[in-house]
This record gives C-alpha cells, structure tokens and sequence, in this order.
C-alpha cells in the first residue's frame, strides 16, 4: 500500500514538472526602433551650414544643406535665384517615382558651369537618395535653374551631374510627391494643372 502511494505521489511530481516546463515565458521588454529620418520634424539642433527650405503648395517643405565646397558656382546661382524670388511660383514638371523629382524651369536665368567630373570639375557628392543636383541639357555648361532631388539612389549619375547639396528633412514629402505624380508620358511629364508648385525657396545661414 504504501509503495503504491510512493508511486502514486511520483507520478504527480513528473506531472507538475512537466506542465510547469510547458507555461510560457516572459517576453523580453521590445527594443526601441531608430526615430526616422524622413519625417517633417526638423532636427533639435542643425549643423552649422547654409540652408535653402523649398515650400511645396499642399505638400510641405523640404530642407536642403548646401554645399559651397563641392559646387560653388551652381549654390552661388542656386542661392541667388531663390533670394530674388526667382523660384516662387514655378513647378515640378518632371517626376518619376522610385527616381527623382525635377522643377525651377523659368524664364531669364543665366548658365552655370557644370561641377562634375567629366567636365573637369571634381564632386564629391554622390547621387544617393535625397541629393540635390542641377539639370542640364547634353551642354555640359548648359545648367541654370532646374535642379532635380533624388529620390533614389542613382549612383551612374555621378560624373555628369552637379550635385550640390542633400535633404537634411522631408523627405517624406519627396516621396508622398512622387508617389502621387501622374506623369503623361516615360520621360516623367506631368500636366501643366498637376504639377506641385514651389512656393519659396527661402535662404538660411545657422552658424
């Protein structure tokens, strides 16, 4: 009898070890996710640099570190026009989603030399997602006031392109624009009624 409780209690014992060994465990505490960095939010404190904040009608503003030293001709001509109101009003003519997006196009402005390699200007910039750079036709120095901003890394652009600056923030206003755009035809047109329009493009020194 009394082995038979010995047993009877042993039994229980391998039963409770084994249901306790089942229950779940405690999940370790989630680790924060990175804060992103294509939000609207500017940064607590930005570099020291030279700054141009583009106001899109209905979208919102992108900001642009400017870069004097790897193109100084095409941010003297960029900075310029913009202080003289030169960009308020015109539009973004030219989108292609998952590759950039192109406006500035108007009427009177002066060429500048085209910074890039292959026009015997080195630039070190690359045109990674959120760069800057300013359009041309085949002419090498045939850049005046279009400029285009990456939206996506397009690296074989670098050499033939005068990049000359990077978004800083909003770039999720680059990619709401080029996921909205329409465009008429391949080479990124949009109706002259769909294309977002430039407010400003207001010039700032921090530092």
């Amino acid at each position: 009898m009394k082995k038979n409780i010995v047993y009877i209690l042993a039994a229980v014992l391998l039963l409770c070890a084994a249901a306790c060994s089942n229950a779940p465990q405690e999940a370790a505490a989630p680790t924060q996710a990175p804060a992103p960095t294509d939000g609207p939010t500017a940064p607590a404190q930005e570099a020291a640099g030279l700054y141009a904040d583009i106001a899109i009608a209905d979208y919102g503003t992108v900001t642009v570190l400017l870069d004097p030293e790897a193109a100084p001709a095409s941010v003297e001509n960029f900075v310029s026009l913009a202080k003289d109101g030169f960009y308020d009003g015109l539009t973004f003519h030219r989108i292609i989603d998952g590759f950039m997006m192109q406006g500035g196009a108007g009427e009177g402005a002066a060429n500048v030399v085209g910074e890039f390699e292959a026009n015997g200007h080195p630039n070190p910039i690359s045109h990674v997602r959120g760069v800057i750079s300013m359009a041309r036709a085949s002419d090498y120095d045939s850049a005046s006031s279009q400029f285009f901003i990456v939206q996506s890394d397009s690296t074989y652009l670098d050499g033939q392109y005068a990049a000359f600056g990077h978004v800083t923030t909003g770039m999720d206003v680059v990619d709401k624009i080029c996921a909205d755009a329409k465009p008429t035809d391949n080479n990124g047109s949009i109706a002259p009624e769909a294309r977002p329009v430039i407010q400003s493009v207001t010039i700032r020194e921090v530092g």
